[in-house]
């Protein structure tokens, strides 16, 4: 007999993205908006490795996307066989609020380098036009999508939402352990396993980088992408077993 604290939990039913995608084309008032839902994407039951996959990464000035602003954005096209870096793409970009020394700190990007840049508004069409019609690939889709909802707010009064394959998701789907109830009455679970992005690719024996740049913590999670499907998942796997 099972114990009701040990059933595992439902998951949530699959998005229908190319449905959502065209109902915010429908009443979107930004061109550059319109036209990168009007892309679409394709259809949940479209194999993994027929995906066009593009992997993202922000540095910010914080960790809320309500009161921080969105540094440098990098881009990385993909497939499961290659990452294709001679297409990749690096935006530097002026944020809308202070930059503190302890972002400085983490990112290296200096109030000198950003005081040359743009704001995102110049570049959004670039941006879109790059991410439309891909599956984005990020490592915590509450930084990348959150971020990225907020400054649209801020500066054109709309939002945006859009498929993602978030690989700490996936990796924290498959390091999940059930722990018997009286091993937790006991105080015996086991302690959390990291789900940073330099964690992650250690446990597949992927390479370390210098973390917290845009296109390089793109190009490592793309690469976390292809590790993760090479060893969890077949190529035929529908993309909508893994889009969130």
């Amino acid at each position: 007999m099972f114990h009701a604290g040990l059933l595992p939990r439902p998951e949530p039913p699959a998005p229908d993205w190319p449905a959502r995608l065209r109902a915010q084309a429908a009443h979107l008032r930004d061109p550059r908006l319109r036209a990168f839902c009007a892309a679409g994407t394709v259809p949940g039951h479209t194999p993994l490795r027929e995906v066009p996959l593009l992997a993202l990464d922000l540095e910010t000035t914080g960790l809320d996307p309500e009161r921080d602003g969105i540094v440098s954005l990098g881009l990385v096209p993909l497939t499961l066989e290659r990452v294709q870096a001679s297409a990749a793409r690096h935006w530097l970009l002026r944020p809308r609020v202070p930059l503190g020394d302890a972002a400085v700190t983490v990112h290296g990007i200096t109030h000198q380098q950003i005081d040359q840049a743009p704001d995102l508004d110049a570049v959004l069409g670039e941006v879109l036009q790059a991410l439309a019609g891909h599956v984005v690939v990020v490592h915590c889709r509450a930084v990348e999508r959150g971020f990225l909802d907020s400054a649209l707010r801020r500066r054109l009064g709309e939002t945006l939402d859009f498929p993602v394959i978030d690989t700490m998701a996936l990796e924290a789907r498959w390091r999940r352990t059930p722990v018997p109830l009286w091993r937790r009455w006991l105080g015996q679970a086991p302690a959390p396993v990291s789900l940073r992005l330099a964690a992650c690719r250690e446990r597949y024996g992927l390479p370390r980088y210098r973390l917290h740049h845009a296109l390089t913590d793109a190009l490592a999670t793309a690469e976390l992408l292809q590790a993760q499907v090479a060893h969890h998942l077949l190529p035929d796997t529908p993309v909508r077993e893994l889009w969130l």
